[in-house]
């Protein structure tokens, strides 16, 4: 009887050392887990801000059981001008960040975008009444789309585009207000000075664009395009 008593206290013992084993060779709990994946989502969260007027962000929890992070450092592998669809993070683990994980995630964003209303030709300067805005999901749209109308106002179509056709960045290109080979004023500022003289633009430029222009003296600067046939240097 106490050799049976005693059998079953050890078996006991044994099959709680093995729970014991197991729960340490799981890697981390629920709850460790569960905060690194809010932390995740509050990272994103925060860099899709301004996107659109809705956004919703699901996290892909990693599909294996991987060691507790500590202090994690969350970045995005690929730096995009605004984070949406399905995207990649990467999650820096330890002090020194010695150990790098990567999750899913999918990025919802509603809002509006720009479409055409109607026909445009090729090198047409782009007016208010040719756009419309439309709402949609944002996150379907090419990665080059223009959400904000004033962005493509008084910029020049690179190609013949159709009406209804959603306007993307290559699509544009700033209108030229100085030609290669224009006679233009340069004018040039400092602190109690104003300087104008004439030169000649040896390129195109549109709007802020900085271009070299060539003086009566032969001498070259380069200058920034501030209005029709107008140049400044920056002192």
């Amino acid at each position: 009887m106490l050799r049976n008593r005693l059998s079953r206290r050890l078996s006991r013992h044994i099959a709680c050392l093995l729970a014991i084993a197991l729960l340490l060779l799981a890697g981390p709990s629920h709850a460790d887990e569960d905060a690194m994946l809010a932390k995740v989502h509050a990272f994103l969260h925060e860099r899709a801000a301004g996107s659109g007027d809705e956004v919703a962000i699901e996290v892909h929890p990693p599909r294996a059981d991987l060691p507790a992070c500590a202090r994690p450092d969350i970045f995005l592998p690929r730096a995009a001008d605004r984070p949406v669809g399905r995207v990649s993070v990467g999650v820096r683990c330890g002090d020194q960040g010695q150990r790098v994980r990567y999750l899913q995630a999918e990025i919802h964003v509603t809002g509006h975008h720009v479409e055409l209303a109607r026909d445009v030709r090729a090198g047409e300067t782009i007016r208010p009444e040719d756009l419309t805005e439309v709402a949609g999901r944002l996150d379907r749209l090419p990665r080059q789309a223009v959400l904000d109308p004033d962005r493509a106002i008084g910029q020049e179509a690179t190609r013949q585009l159709a009406a209804g056709v959603t306007l993307q960045r290559y699509h544009l290109r700033p209108r030229p207000l100085v030609r290669r080979g224009q006679q233009v004023v340069v004018e040039a500022r400092g602190a109690g000075f104003r300087v104008t003289r004439s030169a000649e633009a040896l390129a195109p430029g549109g709007q802020g664009e900085r271009i070299r222009v060539r003086l009566p003296d032969r001498e070259i600067l380069e200058a920034r395009v501030i209005g029709e046939g107008r140049m400044a240097v920056d002192f």
